[in-house]
């Protein structure tokens, strides 16, 4: 079994993939975890039997499915100015700079299209082409950014604080799919099974309130 994830959901993921291996110690697993860039050069190359992606392309050679709830918040140091306010506009947090996912990344279109809905535009000091590091800066008082909520761990609550702004979380979803047509074997149907069986079982629980 080959599957293949973007790196917000490598925070269940591997988790996922180990309790399946339990369950059928006869299979071989693999997991590939990139950037969704990367997951659509393996899809356009039918490299893996699944896909878990934030943003399927709109594409009729591709056949995706809801899977999980990937709500995006605003996430700002504990120390912040705002981190106290709430219902903050929208047009405030687009002066505060912000540490973004490279182009191209499901969370940074996410983000994107939200500012452009209210003809606002990001104000970008930095990309960082992972979730951690972006944390870090984030710890760091280099800018706010915006995150999956899962990303955010027990270890980041003494660090981070969730901002309440208006239009956040962003409602936002992973997907499970692969090519259209391609003929799935009985493990992979069987993980696809094991995945809505078990999945919301296995997201990170998150001790830093959401709004």
């Amino acid at each position: 079994l080959r599957v293949a994830v973007v790196t917000t959901a490598n925070y269940f993921a591997p988790r996922l993939l180990g309790k399946f291996s339990q369950t059928y110690p006869g299979i071989n697993v693999s997991l590939e975890v990139t950037n969704r860039e990367h997951i659509l050069e393996r899809m356009n190359d039918n490299l893996d039997d699944l896909y878990l992606i934030g943003k399927p392309p709109e594409s009729s050679e591709l056949e995706f499915r809801p899977y999980l709830s990937n709500p995006m918040v605003v996430v700002a140091p504990k120390n912040h100015a705002l981190a106290s306010e709430k219902d903050i506009p929208l047009s405030v947090i687009a002066r505060e700079y912000f540490i973004m996912r490279e182009r191209g990344s499901g969370t940074r279109i996410s983000v994107e299209d939200k500012f452009a809905e209210h003809n606002l535009d990001l104000n970008i000091r930095m990309e960082l082409g992972n979730n951690e590091s972006i944390k870090q800066g984030v710890t760091g008082g280099l800018g706010i950014a915006v995150l999956s909520l899962h990303t955010l761990t027990s270890g980041d609550r003494a660090e981070l604080t969730v901002l309440d702004v208006e239009g956040f979380p962003i409602s936002w979803q992973w997907y499970v799919g692969h090519p259209r047509g391609k003929r799935l074997s009985l493990i992979a149907k069987t993980f696809i099974d094991f995945m809505y069986e078990e999945g919301p079982l296995l997201l990170p629980s998150n001790i830093i309130d959401t709004v």
